[in-house]
């Protein structure tokens, strides 16, 4: 018996204002909505928290604090980062990091959800090695500069 992850399930304070946020603004389409907890096609789930308190805990424990301790992120990709950018920032009330190159030259940018939690949307690590090779990079600097396996690299460069 193996055990495999199937997905994190972010604890939120108010299931319909955060499923709205993920299904509008970030595009995501529900799987499973059983209420009081909202699973998504690509892998996440949303649980309301008090809710989540109780299954766990049992009555013996209120929750405590904030939702988001600022300390773990739900990633997400798009094909068209740019365009993505243009409309998300127009609807996203917290912006963490507007469109830009992270270090290793992955163009994405970070917002937080309604309770906090940070989001990023990131574009696709073949887009980004395609996007680096139209501007004139090399595969090995490619290699070099995004700590991409040059094998990735050039798979992706002759596909």
């Amino acid at each position: 018996m193996t055990i495999t992850f199937a997905g994190p399930a972010a604890f939120v304070a108010d299931i319909d204002r955060s499923r709205a946020f993920y299904e509008k603004i970030l595009g995501q389409e529900v799987e499973a909505d059983h209420g009081r907890h909202v699973a998504f096609k690509g892998g996440f789930s949303l649980w309301q928290a008090d809710a989540a308190v109780t299954v766990i805990y049992g009555q013996k424990k209120q929750r405590q604090g904030s939702l988001a301790a600022k300390n773990f992120e739900m990633y997400f990709e798009s094909d068209d980062i740019r365009a993505e950018w243009e409309r998300v920032k127009g609807c996203c009330d917290s912006i963490l990091n507007e469109l830009e190159a992270a270090p290793w030259l992955q163009l994405g940018f970070r917002v937080l959800d309604p309770d906090g939690h940070i989001v990023e949307v990131g574009e696709p690590l073949p887009l980004l090695i395609k996007r680096l090779h139209r501007e004139g990079m090399a595969p090995e600097d490619i290699h070099k500069n995004t700590s991409i396996p040059l094998e990735f690299v050039t798979h992706t460069l002759n596909n």
